[in-house]
C-alpha cells in the first residue's frame, strides 16, 4: 500500500472516530465533566475543608490531577472497546481487515479516537477544576507527556478489550471489576505515605498509582513513587500491549463475530 494510501486510510478511520465523539458529545464529552464536578463538590469542597494539606498544597488542588487522569484513563479505554467491538460486532471490521490497510494502521486508527476523547475530556475536566480551585504547574512537558502516554496505554488496552470480547457484557466486565477498583486505589483521593506499611507496598503494584503521581508531579511537583520508574512503567507497558495486539491481528484472533 502506498503512503498516500495509508494516510488516506488512516484520515478515513480517525476522521469517522472524531465525528462519532462531537456528534453525540452528550454521550462522550459531557458525562466526564458532570461527574468529576461532582467529585469536586463532594471531595474538594465539601470533605476537603475538613482535610488537612497534603505535601503542602489543600486537598482538592492535590486531587485535581487525579480526576483528570481518571477521566483520561476511564475515557481513552471506553472509547476503543466500544468504537472496535461495534465494529466487529456489525461486521464492519472485516471489511477493513480484508482490504490492504496495513494492520497497524487499523490499530492506529481505532486508538486515534480513544487519545482523541480522553484528552478532549481531560482538558474540559481541568477547565472544570479551575471553578473550584486554582492550580499550579510545575512541569508542562511531564504532565503532557503523562497524559498522552496514559491515554494511548488504555486505548490499546481497551482494543484488547474488544478483541477478547464476545458479548457487550464482555466488554463492561473489565471496566467494572478491573479498572475502576485499580483506579480508586490508585492514589487519586489520597498519598500513599498516608496509608499503613502493609497497604503502601500493596499499592505498589498497582500499575495506576504510577500514572496518577507522573501527572500529579507535572502539576505539583510531588510525587509518592520515582517519576523516572513511572514513565518507564508506561513506555514499557505500551510496547508490550502494542506488540501483542499486532500479533492478534497478524493471527486473526477475535477480530470476527
Amino acid at each position: 500500500m502506498s503512503p498516500q494510501g495509508i494516510a488516506v486510510a488512516y484520515y478515513t478511520l480517525v476522521r469517522k472516530e472524531w465525528v462519532r465523539i462531537f456528534r453525540i458529545w452528550s454521550q462522550t464529552l459531557l458525562p466526564s465533566v458532570v461527574t468529576m464536578s461532582l467529585y469536586y463538590v463532594v471531595f474538594g469542597a465539601f470533605i476537603g475543608s475538613q482535610i488537612s494539606a497534603i505535601h503542602g498544597f489543600s486537598y482538592i488542588q492535590f486531587i485535581v490531577p487525579g480526576l483528570v487522569m481518571m477521566a483520561i484513563i476511564t475515557n481513552a479505554y471506553t472509547n476503543v472497546v466500544s468504537t472496535f467491538f461495534g465494529a466487529k460486532f456489525q461486521h464492519n471490521l472485516e471489511e477493513i481487515i480484508v482490504s490492504p490497510t496495513p494492520n497497524w494502521v487499523v490499530i492506529a486508527g481505532f486508538c486515534s479516537g480513544g487519545i482523541l476523547r480522553g484528552l478532549i475530556v481531560g482538558v474540559l475536566v481541568l477547565l472544570t477544576s479551575l471553578f473550584f480551585t486554582h492550580l499550579v504547574v510545575y512541569s508542562f512537558w511531564i504532565l503532557l507527556a503523562a497524559a498522552i502516554l496514559t491515554s494511548v496505554l488504555f486505548s490499546l488496552a481497551g482494543l484488547l478489550n474488544g478483541i477478547f470480547a464476545k458479548t457487550f457484557d464482555g466488554v463492561s466486565i473489565v471496566p467494572t471489576f478491573v479498572l475502576t477498583p485499580l483506579t480508586y486505589l490508585g492514589g487519586v483521593f489520597y498519598s500513599i505515605d498516608r496509608l499503613p506499611h502493609l497497604w503502601q507496598v500493596v499499592s505498589l503494584f498497582n500499575p495506576i498509582l504510577y500514572m496518577v503521581n507522573a501527572f500529579r508531579y507535572g502539576f505539583l511537583g510531588v510525587s509518592d513513587v520515582s517519576v523516572v520508574w513511572s514513565f518507564s512503567l508506561l513506555i514499557g507497558l505500551t510496547v508490550v500491549l502494542l506488540g501483542l495486539i499486532l500479533i492478534l491481528f497478524k493471527k486473526g484472533i477475535g477480530l470476527k463475530q
